[in-house]
């Protein structure tokens, strides 16, 4: 990491936090027939993003969760906070540490949802402990592995709802700052490894750097997905990654008890309301956006 890198995503953090006023949500036409799914949507920004789309009149809103009756005591606060029906937001389960539930999770979708407007794979990890999540170092599965199977998973459902609705789908995932400063040595060229191999070496892995890079990962993969998706000719669909950036949320707990960050918190996070409308907007936004890493709801380059 450089110091520009460095230096760069700290402007990034207080530029967002001291001048700029995000826009709240509004919604477009036709979006009481639109059907979303927001993942990790029991608490933080997942919470507040389906708060948002249920305030915005969605059709359906499918939450997508690891433990139901969280998913359901959150399903019944955004009922009483909106008003809107309790029929239209259902609470699937989803485990992403678990290619089984990212696989049914999917399959469900493509036999139950007649349309596929939008996916926020909002669900994520950040930790320094090394440990497995189905053979691999875990935040890389989950922030990057995991993320990209539910999305080709998803994208035929996405690339047939857009076709026959005229509503182009589109896949969400966050990113952040941070990947400005991802350790990039566990990336360097390997004859004998490849990179995931790299990665999954809990001898040499820098945990400490792993979200950031993970981040950095998550974005080479929209840029790509993207544009082979968009050469294939099957149907247009819409990825991209936007940088709600730091927010007050569940993510760093590892951090949670130290004086230093709790009162950089403080001053310098963003409510998940605030952050949140980020990543709306990323679920809302033109093809402009395709394959863009954004940053208060613009594309960033």
């Amino acid at each position: 990491m450089s110091v520009t890198s460095a230096l760069y995503g700290m402007k990034s953090v207080i530029g967002s936090k001291l001048f700029v006023k995000l826009p709240i949500p509004e919604a477009g036409p036709g979006i009481h027939k639109q059907t979303f799914i927001v993942t990790g949507a029991n608490g933080g920004l997942g919470f507040e993003s389906s708060l948002h789309l249920s305030r915005l009149g969605v059709g359906k809103l499918i939450m997508g969760v690891r433990t139901l009756a969280k998913g359901e005591e959150a399903k019944k606060k955004i009922i009483e906070i909106t008003g809107q029906s309790p029929s239209t937001i259902e609470v699937w389960p989803l485990d992403m540490d678990s290619y089984d539930s990212v696989k049914a999770f999917a399959s469900r979708v493509v036999a139950e949802l007649p349309r596929l407007d939008g996916v926020l794979a909002n669900a994520g990890v950040m930790t320094t402990q090394w440990s497995l999540s189905e053979g691999h170092e875990k935040t890389l599965n989950v922030n990057v592995i995991s993320t990209f199977l539910l999305y080709l998973l998803l994208l035929p459902k996405m690339r047939e709802s857009g076709t026959r609705t005229g509503q182009i789908s589109r896949f969400v995932i966050p990113n952040s700052a941070l990947y400005n400063m991802a350790p990039l040595g566990e990336l360097d060229p390997d004859q004998d490894l490849s990179i995931i191999k790299r990665l999954d070496d809990e001898k040499t892995a820098n945990m400490s750097g792993r979200y950031p890079l993970s981040k950095l990962l998550v974005l080479f993969a929209v840029r790509e997905f993207a544009k082979r998706s968009s050469a294939t000719g099957k149907g247009d669909s819409i990825v991209n990654t936007p940088n709600p950036s730091f927010c007050k949320s569940n993510l760093a707990q590892e951090s949670a008890d130290s004086r230093a960050f709790k009162m950089f918190e403080k001053v310098m996070a963003r409510s998940t309301n605030e952050g949140s409308r980020v990543l709306v907007h990323g679920l809302l936004a033109g093809s402009e956006t395709n394959g863009q890493y954004m940053s208060n709801c613009q594309v960033e380059t």
